[in-house]
């Protein structure tokens, strides 16, 4: 097969995956199913409870952190969708990332509110980090899965979320105080 024919194949398989997404979104993940409400919710409540709770001083810096985690599970979350590890079974609209819910509020908002409360409070930010990735990993996939709005498959389990939940959640951390240390670097430089 010449590589003008696997596109051709891979433009043509990408069309047909596209339309079952989009049937299969119409038929049980659209409006008039539960599960979309739920997806929903889970995807706005966080993003509300964001705009309250941010300390909006060190806005930047937390929504840097808190973009750095949504950007990284996406990511993650895309390659375990496509090579059938992890499954999303509903999701708000067929084009975008099935796990956006998950990934773009209820993660990132949550680790941002912890990376803020332990930044502000001198607390140990590795150790609580180490809680609620278990939280999320043990407490809510399972829920997820038992509603079954997940699907782990071939090797994946919730041992496995919880170690790149800490893999994320520790490489923000870096980013973010590294950042931060050449921002301060630079404000000693210009006095």
């Amino acid at each position: 097969m010449s590589e003008e024919q696997y596109w051709q194949t891979i433009h043509k398989t990408q069309d047909q995956l596209n339309h079952l997404f989009y049937d299969y979104w119409k038929q049980y993940s659209d409006f008039g199913n539960w599960q979309f409400w739920t997806v929903l919710a889970l995807a706005v409540f966080p993003l509300v409870l964001l705009c309250f709770t941010v300390d909006r001083k060190r806005i930047f810096e937390l929504f840097f952190f808190g973009y750095t985690v949504h950007i990284l599970w996406t990511y993650i979350d895309i390659a375990l969708g496509r090579s059938n590890h992890l499954t999303h079974a509903y999701f708000l609209i067929p084009i975008l990332p099935n796990a956006s819910n998950i990934t773009a509020s209820v993660l990132p908002v949550g680790f941002l509110l912890l990376y803020q409360y332990c930044t502000k409070h001198s607390k140990n930010f590795y150790i609580y980090t180490i809680i609620v990735s278990a939280l999320f990993a043990f407490g809510l996939a399972p829920l997820e899965k038992s509603l079954g709005l997940i699907e782990a498959r071939k090797s994946m389990n919730l041992f496995y979320v919880f170690l790149i939940d800490l893999g994320i959640v520790y490489f923000a951390y870096w980013i973010t105080k590294w950042l931060l240390n050449i921002q301060k670097k630079e404000q000693a430089l210009d006095k």
